[in-house]
């Protein structure tokens, strides 16, 4: 086989790492673009699974989805821990020039995020109908809901390597094979979800299992692009693995702790909206399901900075460092205003696709057409986290996170609840990360400030993603008035 650690793919070049050069926000269009297309297709699989089971025309069916939703990413908080140690242990030693230890690290990693998930999928199971419980499922809905997830979790490995390969490929820039793991999961579901829910009548398990195989397939995927094509896995030791545990762990560990925020905050939304029965729940299932692929370009951006911030932090170059944090505020921005004039024409279609109706579909409604804006301010929230881990305070951002979850949802969602029902919930969700979105983004300034110093042509720099970023978000906002 060729040795392709000393015979990289054309353009990868191992002794030049390759953002240390050449136009910031085309680095970051690019990355985030190929990232977007193969993020975006797994939050579309998820979409389409709502969509043929919405076609079954039974509402606990599709309220089951919603209360699974948060325990679903809870477990997929570990993988993105790991896949965010990866980029930010990776990335520098590349922008570094040691692609021997980037080889190490990325053997250790993947050893570590095999054994951390399974034992975290198999320890979940038997808890399952507590956490629904917990949540507000009740009755057929739960036991729907609790079938769906005895499926699904156990399958959390697969996923997992999956991701942390896909951290790899991004850190080495190989932005289109890092799409290729993602774009994978869309098409097996594409192609199974109807053979399984309709063609062999297996309804919402039907779903399950083609979730599981789509798992499957994206590991295969991304272990083949890095360790056949890239020859990035180093066979780990039992010496290599203690080496790069401490440094793992000290990223991953508040990684997985500030991942595992945003299931805690959505499942305290999906218990505010409990009260007001399944068709408020299965609304916010929707909503849950379009919000990603809508905004999936701004997800994408939060993977693929960081190796960008990575590289130009380890090859010192702190102006570059500084300009890719700048250009993604200023990006995502803009990106903010297309999306919300893309869900505001399409409100009646989605609503009418997914067969929603009621309160699911005046939330629905209240969304794409008034609230979509707000979440430009919240998405630098994600983008601000790759920043915080590649610096090397994971702990910022954990804090961050769960102050968002707790002090940013608890209070919001429940005077929005005691003000006007279940939109007030809505409403007060996003608000509430709005907030946080911007104090994230003043703590990534500071921390660059202080771990890089503070000169004059840094401010420049901030001045210009502060303007660009609130004169986005102030346009969606004004538009979405009229």
């Amino acid at each position: 086989m060729q040795d392709s650690a000393r015979n990289p793919p054309p353009g990868l070049h191992p002794g030049r790492a390759k953002f240390l050069t050449g136009s910031i926000p085309r680095h970051v269009l690019v990355m985030t673009s190929t990232g977007a297309i193969g993020l975006v297709s797994i939050f579309v699989a998820e979409l389409i699974d709502v969509l043929f089971l919405s076609l079954l025309g039974d509402v606990e069916v599709m309220a089951a989805v919603g209360y699974a939703g948060p325990v679903v990413f809870l477990t997929v908080a570990c993988s993105i821990g790991l896949s965010i140690a990866t980029v930010s242990l990776v990335a520098p030693a590349l922008g570094a020039g040691d692609r021997t230890k980037a080889r190490r690290i990325s053997g250790s990693v993947h050893v570590f995020t095999l054994i951390a998930s399974a034992v975290l999928s198999l320890a979940l199971v038997p808890f399952l109908p507590w956490l629904l419980g917990l949540i507000g499922a009740r009755g057929r809905t739960a036991e729907l809901a609790f079938q769906y997830l005895a499926i699904v979790v156990p399958s959390l490995p697969p996923l997992a390597l999956a991701m942390t390969s896909s951290a790899v490929l991004r850190s080495l820039g190989d932005a289109h094979r890092a799409m290729h793991v993602t774009l994978g999961a869309a098409v097996v579901v594409v192609v199974l979800d109807p053979i399984l829910i309709f063609w062999m009548g297996l309804g919402l398990q039907g779903a399950a299992i083609a979730t599981v195989l789509s798992r499957i397939a994206i590991m295969v995927i991304g272990l083949d692009a890095v360790w056949r094509v890239h020859g990035m896995i180093e066979a780990p030791t039992l010496a290599s693995l203690r080496l790069d545990a401490g440094p793992v762990l000290a990223i991953a560990l508040p990684a997985i702790a500030t991942n595992a925020a945003t299931p805690i905050a959505n499942a305290i939304v999906t218990a505010a909206f409990a009260p007001y029965g399944d068709s408020a729940v299965a609304g916010w299932a929707v909503i849950g399901r379009i919000q990603p692929v809508a905004f999936g370009f701004v997800f994408a951006m939060s993977g693929s900075v960081g190796p960008i911030i990575g590289q130009n932090l380890g090859a010192g170059l702190h102006v570059r460092m500084r300009e890719a944090f700048a250009a993604s505020l200023q990006i995502a921005a803009g990106y903010t205003v297309a999306a919300w004039v893309m869900l505001a024409l399409a409100a009646p279609f989605v609503i009418t696709a997914f067969k929603a109706t009621g309160e699911g579909a005046a939330l629905i409604l209240l969304y794409c057409q008034w609230l979509a804006p707000i979440f430009g301010f919240q998405s630098a929230l994600f983008v601000a986290n790759s920043v915080f881990n590649t610096l090397g305070r994971p702990r910022v951002a954990t804090l961050v996170n769960w102050a968002r979850a707790i002090l940013g949802t608890l209070p919001f969602t429940a005077i929005g609840g005691l003000v006007a029902g279940a939109p007030g919930v809505l409403a007060g969700n996003l608000a509430g990360g709005a907030l946080f979105g911007v104090l994230a983004v003043w703590l990534c300034w500071r921390l660059m400030d202080r771990v890089t110093g503070r000169r004059p042509e840094a401010a420049a720099v901030r001045a210009r993603s502060w303007r660009a970023w609130f004169a986005g978000a102030l346009v969606a906002g004004a538009i979405s008035s009229i």
